[in-house]
């Protein structure tokens, strides 16, 4: 990777990594701040901010935001994660300019308008509303709660309705004086672009950011626990999991293999047991999620009701044998898969600008692609089960949605995995 990097006397880092051959840029500012930088009074507030931020400016309304980049054929976009907030676009290389002149304004410029936050505030409640109407997705949500609960990494990232609908103006601008600092910063870009014009644009465009960031984010401590919530669905949706491995722990790139291996494709053990072989999903899959100071890891699945019995033993049972029984044929295919994987996604200039960014923010530098294939290629089968074992030996945590009256229990599936 050609990365370069910046470091301005404000605390302000643009990085870049250009891509010969390509026509357009991706570009954005992410902020090292999100929903586990809230306190309990604040929930939901991380998020409403990423959507005022394009509600109009000093010099721009909101449907002037819109119509100066579609103008140039770029689009813009945000996200706000537990730890980060992000507002990216992507444009012709000669409008990098326009894009960073507009991240510039709706982070520094804002007006957050009375009227203009009523509407958004209504809009979000209705995102509250579909979320809760979506049962994959909410059981991650049920999920996270159980396993972190009473903490900011428990909460939902959109906030309840009642909160949200308490934020004012005050609320919003407090927050962003607080955690929208230079030093949390990052301006990463990366396809068709020139650093040293986008460090210049940075300059001009981000002179208003404070020296220092106030921003602090609370404390992690995985504690598991059971979230179920019963409805008339056509299925039930279930995840069992476990603490997993921070970006910082030396067994996290072997909890992914052990991930990849028992669950992550079609040749993996849980989608070959318990669809292949028995019929009882037909979506399965594990993840885990790192965290700057924690992570989890654990499976989802959607099953009929009248297997929810049958499946939750088979694929505990499927992860518990992997412990002691993962073949190297097994390993590597996982780590192929990693590989493949990271390495397809170095050819998104929209990928490649997001992963600059969030390496800066949780590494302080970018990890090159020779550290990370170096990483995976060196672990061995013992560490790839130990990392599961160490996993697996944690307290878990349930959450199901749907018909939960077969759901095994937190103190069942502790005693099936010992």
């Amino acid at each position: 990777m050609s990365v370069e990097v910046t470091t301005l006397p404000s605390g302000l880092r643009i990085v870049t990594d250009a891509m010969p051959n390509l026509e357009t840029a991706s570009i954005g500012v992410w902020i090292g701040a999100g929903s586990r930088h809230e306190s309990a009074a604040e929930h939901g507030l991380s998020h409403l901010l990423e959507h005022m931020a394009f509600k109009g400016t000093k010099r721009r309304t909101a449907k002037a935001i819109a119509e100066e980049i579609e103008a140039a054929g770029g689009d813009l976009n945000a996200a706000t994660t537990g730890e980060t907030t992000s507002y990216y676009a992507r444009v012709l290389a000669s409008d990098t300019g326009l894009a960073l002149d507009i991240f510039g304004d709706i982070l520094t410029q804002s007006l957050f308008d009375a009227q203009e936050l009523e509407r958004e505030k209504s809009v979000i409640i209705s995102e509250i509303a579909a979320a809760e109407d979506t049962p994959d997705d909410l059981v991650f949500d049920l999920f996270t709660e159980a396993a972190f609960p009473k903490q900011a990494l428990g909460r939902s990232i959109l906030g309840t309705p009642e909160r949200v609908s308490s934020f004012d103006r005050n609320a919003i601008e407090a927050y962003l004086a607080r955690h929208y600092a230079a030093p949390s910063t990052i301006i990463a870009a990366a396809g068709a672009v020139d650093h040293a014009s986008i460090v210049a644009e940075a300059k001009l465009r981000f002179g208003a950011l404070a020296p220092q960031s106030a921003a602090q984010m609370e404390p992690a401590h995985y504690v598991g626990g059971t979230k179920l919530l019963k409805r008339k669905l056509e299925q039930t949706h279930i995840i069992v999991g476990f603490e997993g491995s921070s970006f910082h722990d030396d067994h996290e790139f072997a909890l992914h293999v052990f991930s990849n291996a028992v669950g992550g494709g079609m040749s993996s053990r849980l989608f070959q047991r318990v669809r292949e072989e028995r019929g009882l999903a037909y979506t399965i899959y594990t993840f885990h999620w790192p965290y700057a100071d924690t992570g989890v890891f654990g499976f989802y699945a959607a099953t009929a009701h009248k297997d929810v019995a049958e499946l939750m033993p088979v694929a505990l049972t499927c992860m518990r044998e992997a412990v002691d029984y993962l073949t190297q044929e097994e390993m590597h295919r996982a780590k192929a898969q990693m590989k493949v994987a990271w390495l397809a996604a170095l050819e998104s200039s929209a990928a490649r600008a997001e992963q600059i960014a969030r390496q800066h923010l949780f590494f302080g530098r970018v990890l090159p692609r020779e550290e990370i294939i170096g990483r995976i290629d060196a672990l061995t089968l013992a560490e790839v089960r130990h990392a599961g074992e160490r996993a697996l030996s944690t307290a878990p945590t349930l959450a199901a949605i749907g018909d939960t009256k077969n759901i095994m229990t937190q103190a069942r599936i502790a005693e099936f995995l010992a």
